[in-house]
């Protein structure tokens, strides 16, 4: 009944949390989203424009995956769902309250295949020694990634954790007032081992960095 009132009149709960507020369980449409005060987190339009940047990563080729910025998990159920790409997920989520509202709303938990670790990415990627084939970065507070993400010291602890030719989409902001510029400066942290392409205003709102590691000469 929750589900086919949802088409006629959407219903929220709302949750607190210390880290990034008032989280949103809204029922619209027959499914759940998650969002914050501004922003969607999961499940509305932001698995759509994750879902656009791993359409230009050959999936094929990669054996493990590092997601920073794990929300309410819909990129995972994406990658298992829409890309049937069932190999290992590891998942760095810094928020305990969207860790749980993960498990209990959306089934997104810990499994053989998928590890999540309540963490600081800055921190995860700076004493992590696995190397994985694929990073996604998506790490919003709301509408907004914090600069420390944008930093020489990050982009050069994610160059040590992808493989040679590893695969990284870096979700780098919304409606960004200098786009090209704040692009420019994290592919020029990034160095001369990334082949980096910049996809501006993905569903018309957030701004991609794709691209490979390219392989010692």
């Amino acid at each position: 009944m929750k589900k086919l009132f949802s088409y006629i009149w959407p219903t929220t709960r709302r949750f607190s949390s210390t880290i990034n507020g008032t989280l949103e369980i809204t029922y619209v449409n027959g499914k759940k989203v998650l969002d914050t005060e501004n922003a969607n987190y999961s499940y509305g339009s932001l698995q759509k424009i994750l879902e656009i940047g791993l359409t230009k990563i050959d999936l094929n080729t990669v054996e493990n995956i590092l997601l920073l910025g794990m929300g309410g998990g819909s990129i995972i159920h994406s990658l298992r769902e829409t890309f049937d790409y069932h190999k290992n997920i590891t998942a760095v989520e810094i928020d305990p309250e969207i860790i749980r509202l993960a498990k209990e709303e959306f089934g997104i938990s810990a499994s053989k295949n998928l590890q999540i670790k309540e963490d600081d990415a800055f921190h995860y990627v700076k004493t992590c020694r696995e190397k994985f084939q694929l990073i996604i970065i998506d790490l919003f507070i709301d509408t907004k990634v914090p600069h420390i993400f944008y930093g020489t010291e990050f982009c050069k602890n994610i160059s040590k954790l992808l493989c040679k030719s590893g695969w990284l989409i870096f979700n780098i902001g919304v409606n960004l007032k200098n786009e090209s510029g704040t692009a420019e400066k994290i592919i020029s942290n990034f160095g001369s081992d990334f082949e980096l392409k910049v996809y501006k205003k993905i569903n018309g709102t957030n701004t991609l960095l794709i691209g490979q590691k390219q392989p010692a000469q």
